[in-house]
């Protein structure tokens, strides 16, 4: 089985020198530590270097077509980081679920939104319908923090495959992100991904032109989106508000952009105006009370009482009700989410 070295030796858990003699991975091996035990660790093959990569899978029982859920690993995880409320919706609702690696942690060139990135995502795509009867109307993409900067950039690179995407508190901009994080581990990775700080070089620009979700973005235009972010987030998180802010900008009408004044002070101030503030109540969000919420187009923008985190039923519950082709669907009946706010860590 060829393997990249570099990740094949990190999930062995061994030193490179041993992995090359070591025995390559099987697929199949069930009790995956956080996950339900029908979840199971498989490998495909990625068109972008013909290497096998790692999934995590589940394929319901039947042989109905069902929805697809791509649900994306956060920034410093990988495809064996728990996170078991997207199986327990997908075994629950009967929905084929992949949790790809995707080249895991984001601090090396081969991670972060690379070339080998989107190929693995879009190959798993692709493989997950090899091994399932998948219903093509319903492929969905999920992530929060890094997951939601990757569900960002493939919602761009790859829109005609996209019934829906719900993204959380994710980065829109590297360089920008760069700006806000210089100082801490978050921009050392970015300058081991990039080649160094944006203005060091115009190779290292372009990689943080090319890697950011922001110069894909508008692309995204007509797949039904939904943007979260918490108000806190940037003060108690890492990934300041505006990021969200900016994306939405990037998909709606113009009479609906929030003027750049308004983004830096939401940014600044962790508090949302009483002339934005949302009027009714959205029961899925739970304890995360819904602050500020706008449509325009296919786009939604929701700002919650909240920092760096999601409410991954709420996200599936809208995913649930979108289909490709058709208008995005606001309006989610049903009680509140079962599951209580994931803090996620980048």
């Amino acid at each position: 089985m060829k393997t990249r070295f570099a990740l094949h030796a990190l999930l062995l858990g061994i030193m490179p020198a041993l992995a090359a003699a070591a025995a390559e991975p099987s697929p199949g091996e069930a009790g995956i530590p956080g996950w339900p035990g029908a979840v199971r660790e498989e490998w495909f093959r990625s068109r972008a270097d013909g290497t096998m990569q790692p999934t995590l899978f589940y394929r319901p029982p039947g042989d109905q077509p069902a929805p697809l859920l791509v649900a994306l690993h956060t920034w410093g995880g990988t495809h064996l980081q728990a996170e078991p409320n997207y199986a327990a919706w997908c075994i629950r609702k009967g929905w084929v679920l992949v949790h790809p690696h995707f080249c895991g942690p984001n601090k090396t060139p081969e991670a972060c939104g690379s070339e080998l990135v989107v190929e693995d995502i879009l190959s798993v795509v692709d493989w997950a319908r090899e091994q399932a009867p998948i219903d093509p109307r319903r492929i969905y993409l999920i992530g929060c923090s890094g997951g939601g900067y990757a569900s960002m950039l493939l919602a761009g690179r790859a829109p005609q495959i996209w019934a829906g995407v719900s993204q959380w508190c994710g980065i829109y901009d590297l360089a920008q992100w760069h700006a806000e994080r210089a100082r801490d581990g978050y921009g050392r990775m970015l300058e081991a991904v990039c080649g160094g700080a944006p203005g060091v070089s115009p190779a290292a620009d372009e990689q943080y032109r090319r890697r950011s979700a922001s110069t894909w973005f508008s692309a995204a235009a007509g797949v039904p989106m939904d943007l979260n972010t918490g108000i806190f987030d940037g003060h108690k998180g890492s990934v300041p508000v505006s990021h969200t802010l900016h994306a939405f900008n990037t998909l709606a009408e113009p009479s609906a952009r929030f003027p750049e004044e308004q983004v830096r002070e939401l940014t600044a101030t962790a508090a949302v105006p009483e002339a934005l503030r949302f009027a009714g109540e959205d029961p899925l969000y739970g304890k995360l009370k819904v602050l500020l919420r706008r449509v325009s187009g296919q786009a939604r923008i929701t700002v919650f009482e909240g920092g760096h985190e999601s409410m991954v039923e709420a996200g599936l519950a809208w995913l649930e009700r979108q289909v490709k082709g058709q208008p995005a669907v606001w309006k989610i009946e049903g009680a509140a989410s079962r599951a209580g706010a994931a803090e996620v860590g980048k």
